[in-house]
C-alpha cells in the first residue's frame, strides 16, 4: 500500500505537535548551564522581565509545584544543583519565541560556583559499578560453564577491545510540545511523542494530576529513533510555563539542545574474548562492557545481550559495568543494546575466523545454536543460516579474494565484509477497538506513526481481518484518549498493536457493531519459546590508499523476520536501518569538551550522518518465515534489526580491503593512515 497519510504529509495539511494552532498562545525557551557540574549561587530575572513580551522567568529562585520528583531530568527547577553542561536551569516565557529566546539567553543573570567534574568514560574511573539490572530489566551479568577452562583449552583465541562513541538520534522534527490547561484545571498536551498512552501517565505523575485529567495528542511525529520514547523536558516545560502565564505555550528545542536534553547512546568500550578449539567451534566467549550514565538518573545499556543469545559455546560470561559521570543521561538510540554490542561481537568473530583461517561465513554456520544458549528455550524461528547462505550467494560472495589488502582498482583499495544482525522479537499488551460508522470501519488505538507507515500497516491488518477494502477502513491513533496502546519503540509497535486490531476487528466481526480487545493475557501467556529475528549484512567498501576515504558502493541485507505484512514499509525500514547504520561505520561521533563538559559538534554541520550521495546501492531481501508462536499476524519487528549487523560488516570490509583492523568507531582516515 501506498502510505494512507501520504497526500496529507506532502501537501502540508499533516499537523506535528508545534503546528497545532490556539489563540493568545506563547512561547518558552529554555536557559542552560554553561558548567558541568556545581550550584546555582544566584539567579537574577528582572532585566528579563523587564523586557517588553516577556511573561515569565521559571527557575529554581521560584520552585513551580510538582508531583512527582522521581525523574530528576523532568523535575525541572527544584534545586541549585547543576549536574551536567547544558542543563536546563530557568526558562522565559514570551509573546514571541524570538523574545523568549533573547530574553533567555542574553537577560537571565545566573551566577554559579563551579566544581570539578568528569566526562570521559574509561575503564580505570574509581566509581565503577555493577547496576542492579540493564534495560529494560535484563541481568546484569550472565555465566555459564567454566570460562577460564574454555579459553585455555583453545587452539585459537581472540581478545579484543572495541568501542563506540557517543552518538545521538537526530530526528528530523525537532522535540516540540505545545500545553494547552483547561478552565477545568485539564491539561491538553500537544507532544511530539513516541506514546501518548505513557507520555500522559508520565506528564500527569510529574505534575501531580490523575491520568484521566491529561490529554496527550501526537498524530505525526517526524522520526524519534528513541529520543521521544520517553517524556523529555521539553513536555513538562510547556506545562509548567503554561499554568505560570495562564495561555497556551509553545516550545520547540533547537538542534542544539537536543543534543544536551533528549537522550543519546551512551559510549562504550567492550572487552571480548573468543576461544575456539581447530576446527573452528567456539569453546568459550566473554564479553565485559563498560559506559556510562548521569549523576542523576541510572541508564544502563543491555550492550552485551546479543551475546548471550547468538552463538554455541559451552562457557560464556557477559558483564556490564557502569560509571556515573557529569553528563547528561543516555537513553535509547535505534537498536539499543544490539547495534553497539553486535560491532564488538562480530567484528571478533570476524577476527576469529581469520586467525583460524575459516570462512567468516562458515565460521557463524558452525556455531549455529540448536536451543537460545542462555535460556535453553527453543527458537519460535531461526534462520540466520538462511540469511547467510542466500546474502551470500546474491552478493558473490564466492569471488571474495582470500587475503586482504590486494585488490587495487585505481586509487582504491576493495574488499567485502559480512556480519550477522539480530534482534528480539517482542510485543507488549495494547488495547483497541473496531466500530462501523456511516458504512465504514473506524479502528481506534493510541499507537504512535513515526514515520514507519504505522496507520497504513494497521489499515492493512484492519482490511485483511475484517475481509474489507483497505479504502473503507480508517485508523485512528496518536491520542491518549484512545485505547490504551504501548509505545513505538524495541520493534514492537505492529506486533503489539496489530494483535489488538486483529481481535477488535474479529470482536466486531462475532458481535457486528462494536469489537474492543485487550491483550494483556494474550502477551502474559508468550512463554515458551525464545523469539528473535536474524539477519545477514554483506558490504563492499573502497579505500583511497593516498587519503584514507571509505566508501560504501554496494550493502546487502538479508533477515527472517516472520511474515513482512508490507513489502514497501518493509523494505523502506530495512533500508533506513542499514544506512543510519553506515553512518555509525563512518560517521557518528558527538564530540565532548573535557574542560567544559560540553558537546562540541552539536548540530548537523558538524555531527555528519549518512545521506543520499553516501549510500550508492542498498539492497534489503527477506527470507519469508513461518513463525506460529509470535502474534496474529505471524510478524517480527523490523525497524531497529537494519542497523544492528552493518557497522560490524563495514569494518570487516574495510578490514580485508586494508589488511587493517580499526576497533573504535567512527572508521575515519586519520585511524586509517595512523
Amino acid at each position: 500500500m501506498n502510505r494512507v497519510e501520504g497526500r496529507d504529509k506532502v501537501t502540508g495539511r499533516a499537523r506535528y505537535a508545534y503546528e497545532y494552532p490556539a489563540e493568545d498562545v506563547a512561547y518558552a525557551y529554555a536557559v542552560q548551564s554553561p558548567i558541568a557540574h556545581g550550584r546555582i549561587r544566584s539567579i537574577d530575572a528582572s532585566e528579563a522581565l523587564a523586557t517588553p513580551g516577556v511573561l515569565a522567568v521559571l527557575s529554581s529562585a521560584d520552585p513551580p509545584a510538582l508531583g512527582s520528583r522521581d525523574d530528576a531530568e523532568l523535575a525541572l527547577f527544584q534545586t541549585h544543583e547543576v549536574a551536567y553542561h547544558g542543563q536546563i536551569v530557568a526558562a522565559v516565557v514570551a509573546t514571541t519565541s524570538e523574545t523568549a529566546r533573547e530574553a533567555a539567553q542574553y537577560a537571565v543573570r545566573i551566577e554559579y560556583d563551579a566544581e570539578p567534574h568528569h566526562v570521559r568514560l574509561r575503564t580505570d574511573h574509581c566509581g565503577l559499578y555493577r547496576p542492579d539490572k540493564v534495560n529494560p530489566a535484563f541481568p546484569t551479568d550472565t555465566e555459564q560453564g567454566d570460562v577460564a577452562a574454555g579459553l585455555a583449552r583453545a587452539a585459537v583465541t581472540i581478545d579484543a577491545t572495541y568501542t563506540t562513541p557517543t552518538e545521538h538520534n537526530n530526528p528530523m522534527e525537532p522535540h516540540a510540545s505545545m500545553a494547552v490547561w483547561e478552565e477545568n484545571g485539564d491539561l491538553t498536551l500537544f507532544d511530539s511523542i513516541q506514546g501518548a498512552s505513557d507520555d500522559r501517565d508520565t506528564i500527569a505523575s510529574v505534575l501531580g494530576l490523575p491520568p484521566e485529567r491529561v490529554r496527550v495528542i501526537s498524530p505525526h511525529v517526524g522520526g524519534g529513533f528513541g529520543s521521544k520514547g520517553t517524556t523529555r523536558p521539553n513536555a513538562i516545560l510547556a506545562a509548567l510555563a503554561a499554568r505560570a502565564v495562564g495561555r497556551p505555550v509553545k516550545i520547540a528545542l533547537t538542534r542544539q539542545q537536543m543534543f544536551d536534553v533528549t537522550g543519546y547512546r551512551t559510549p562504550t568500550i567492550q572487552r571480548v574474548r573468543l576461544g575456539a578449539d581447530a576446527a573452528g567451534r567456539l569453546t568459550a566467549i566473554t564479553h565485559d562492557v563498560v559506559e556510562q550514565s548521569s549523576t542523576i538518573k541510572e541508564f544502563a545499556e543491555q550492550t552485551a545481550t546479543p551475546t548471550r543469545v547468538m552463538y554455541a559455546a559451552p562457557a560464556r560470561r557477559t558483564t556490564h559495568r557502569l560509571v556515573r559521570l557529569h553528563v547528561p543521561t543516555p537513553a535509547w538510540m535505534r537498536a539499543p543494546g544490539e547495534a553497539p554490542g553486535m560491532w564488538a561481537l562480530e567484528s571478533a568473530m570476524d577476527e576469529l575466523a581469520i586467525a583460524a583461517g575459516i570462512d567468516p561465513i562458515e565460521l557463524r554456520v558452525l556455531n549455529e545454536p540448536a536451543v537460545e544458549p542462555e535460556s535453553g528455550l527453543p527458537f519460535s524461528s531461526r534462520n540466520l543460516v538462511a540469511c547467510l547462505r542466500e546474502g551470500a550467494r546474491r552478493f558473490g560472495w564466492a569471488n571474495r579474494d582470500p587475503e586482504p589488502g590486494i585488490r587495487l582498482e585505481g586509487r582504491w583499495l576493495t574488499g567485502t565484509g559480512v556480519a550477522a544482525s539480530t534482534y528480539p522479537a517482542r510485543r507488549r499488551p495494547s488495547r483497541a477497538s473496531a466500530a462501523v460508522e456511516d458504512g465504514d470501519f473506524v479502528i481506534r488505538i493510541a499507537a504512535a506513526d513515526i514515520g514507519t507507515g504505522a496507520r497504513t500497516v494497521l489499515t492493512g491488518i484492519a482490511a485483511q481481518t475484517l475481509g474489507s477494502p483497505a479504502e473503507r477502513v480508517r485508523v485512528e491513533i496518536g491520542d491518549s484518549a484512545l485505547p490504551r496502546a504501548s509505545l513505538a519503540g524495541g520493534s514492537m509497535g505492529t506486533a503489539s498493536w496489530g494483535s489488538a486490531v486483529v481481535r477488535a476487528c474479529e470482536a466486531l466481526l462475532k458481535n457486528g457493531a462494536e469489537g474492543t480487545a485487550d491483550t494483556t493475557e494474550d502477551v502474559e501467556s508468550d512463554s515458551g519459546f525464545a523469539r528473535h529475528a536474524f539477519g545477514a549484512q554483506f558490504a563492499e567498501v573502497r579505500v583511497d590508499i593516498d587519503t584514507g576515504e571509505v566508501r560504501v558502493p554496494r550493502l546487502l541485507g538479508v533477515f527472517a523476520a516472520g511474515r513482512v505484512l508490507d513489502e514497501k514499509l518493509g523494505r523502506s525500514q530495512f533500508i533506513g536501518g542499514m544506512t543510519m547504520g553506515l553512518g555509525m561505520a563512518l560517521m557518528e561521533e558527538t564530540v565532548v569538551d573535557e574542560r567544559s563538559g560540553a558537546f562540541l559538534n552539536h548540530d548537523l554541520a558538524q555531527y555528519h550522518i549518512a545521506t543520499c550521495a553516501d549510500v550508492r546501492d542498498i539492497e534489503a531481501v527477506w527470507i519469508e518465515e513461518e513463525d506460529p508462536h509470535l502474534n496474529p499476524m505471524g510478524a517480527k519487528g523490523i525497524g531497529e534489526i537494519g542497523i544492528v549487523g552493518t557497522a560490524a560488516a563495514i569494518a570487516n570490509a574495510v578490514y580485508h580491503a586494508t589488511g587493517r583492523r580499526i576497533r573504535d568507531l567512527p572508521i575515519t582516515p586519520p585511524k586509517l593512515l595512523g
